[in-house]
């Protein structure tokens, strides 16, 4: 109706009515581009359906995935279990292996520090009978040139800086000395007498290690001049001279600290390789001849 007095009032009627139209239409277009909340919310629980599938889809390939990988990968074998024969073998061999491994290793420190100085005690061939030995002087040096030997020191293997000398004299004995002859003429080898010095060491080598070996109570002891005590001189070379000295102790050193272990090692050597290898003595093999040309026809 509106329009209608509009046209009736206007000439131009037509023209006005299809520019309200077209504004109509673009008011239109303008509310349409806009989304709208209700058909958003509308679709929202299909997108929630299609996203879950799709996780379930996933899900399954994933475990049909694993079980053709299961189905072509090879089974692992299971280990068959050991009998008693086989582990009582294998114990016995680790226990015989770490046998021989121990008593071979403890060669390496037992020999260096009780079996060498026995066997030079041994060698020096002290008199088992002891003498009567008097301090006659005691030199306390320092210095690596002035220590070249010391009555006695805790440790075999430490460099020397500081060392007590201690001198003995000592009587008791006799000693029958052969004669010795250069160059065509015989010379009577001199003997040491009561008057001469002899070097007093703590053992054959002059060290150790505690508690068998206490320097300080050995100096104070014997480091004290004018002062009598027992002592056992070398017949190889009579000016070293010893406190304590037993043939028998030096003996049982060897047996326990080398004859033992060596035995222990060679019998568990001998044992692991009968227990692992065949040493049956086996004959030589039999050579067949291979038929000849002729003897084949």
């Amino acid at each position: 109706m509106e329009i209608m007095k509009f046209c009736a009032t206007k000439v131009n009627c037509k023209t006005e009515l299809s520019t309200r139209l077209a504004a109509v239409r673009e008011e239109n277009d303008d509310i349409l581009s806009y989304p709208d909340p209700l058909r958003q919310q509308v679709n929202i629980p299909g997108v929630m359906r299609s996203s879950s599938s799709e996780l379930l889809l996933d899900q399954q390939q994933e475990l049909r995935r694993r079980k053709l990988l299961e189905l072509v990968a090879p089974k692992k074998k299971k280990a068959p279990k050991k009998t008693c024969r086989q582990r009582v073998w294998f114990y016995t061999t680790s226990i015989v292996a770490l046998t021989a491994v121990s008593a071979g290793s403890s060669l390496l420190f037992l020999v260096p520090l009780y079996v060498d100085p026995a066997i030079s005690t041994l060698v020096a061939d002290f008199v088992e009978n002891p003498v009567t030995c008097i301090t006659t002087r005691r030199e306390d040096h320092s210095g690596i040139f002035n220590c070249s030997w010391s009555s006695c020191r805790e440790g075999c293997t430490s460099d020397l800086y500081k060392c007590t000398h201690i001198y003995v004299s000592y009587s008791g004995y006799a000693m029958t000395t052969p004669s010795v002859t250069f160059n065509g003429t015989q010379f009577d080898n001199p003997v040491l007498n009561g008057s001469d010095e002899a070097v007093l060491l703590v053992n054959i080598k002059g060290c150790g290690y505690p508690p068998s070996v206490n320097c300080g109570q050995f100096t104070a002891t014997y480091g004290i001049e004018g002062v009598e005590f027992p002592c056992h001189y070398s017949r190889e070379n009579a000016t070293v001279v010893m406190t304590h000295y037993a043939r028998e102790d030096q003996i049982e050193t060897i047996i326990n600290y080398f004859a033992v272990p060596f035995i222990i090692t060679v019998v568990s050597s001998v044992v692991l390789c009968v227990m692992h290898y065949d040493c049956q003595c086996s004959g030589h093999p039999t050579r067949r001849r291979r038929p000849r040309i002729e003897n084949a026809r």
